[in-house]
């Protein structure tokens, strides 16, 4: 299968429950790459890279986190890096 890289900012209450860990763990778990990070405003920016079914999983199950509520996503494609883990900035 062909890999993706998306550019993913979640809002709503997502920061200080937790959501940084989850996406970490579960994008591990799904051998999905990139980066998680707080952002300013108190949204949380990601970059994943993987197959297009997992990261579509990988942004469910961070709407399904059950500690916070994300209001609003926006996604766009972004170029490949071929990066080979997933970390917490």
């Amino acid at each position: 299968m062909d890999k993706i890289r998306k550019h993913i900012i979640f809002y709503g209450y997502v920061q200080g429950v937790g959501f940084r860990w989850k996406a970490s763990s579960t994008a591990r778990r799904l051998g999905i790459s990139g980066w998680v990070r707080n952002l300013p405003d108190g949204s949380v920016e990601m970059e994943a890279e993987g197959t297009a079914r997992d990261i579509e999983d990988l942004i469910q199950a961070m709407e399904d986190h059950s500690w916070g509520s994300v209001e609003r996503i926006t996604a766009e494609n972004v170029p490949l890096h071929n990066d080979y883990n997933f970390e917490v900035r």
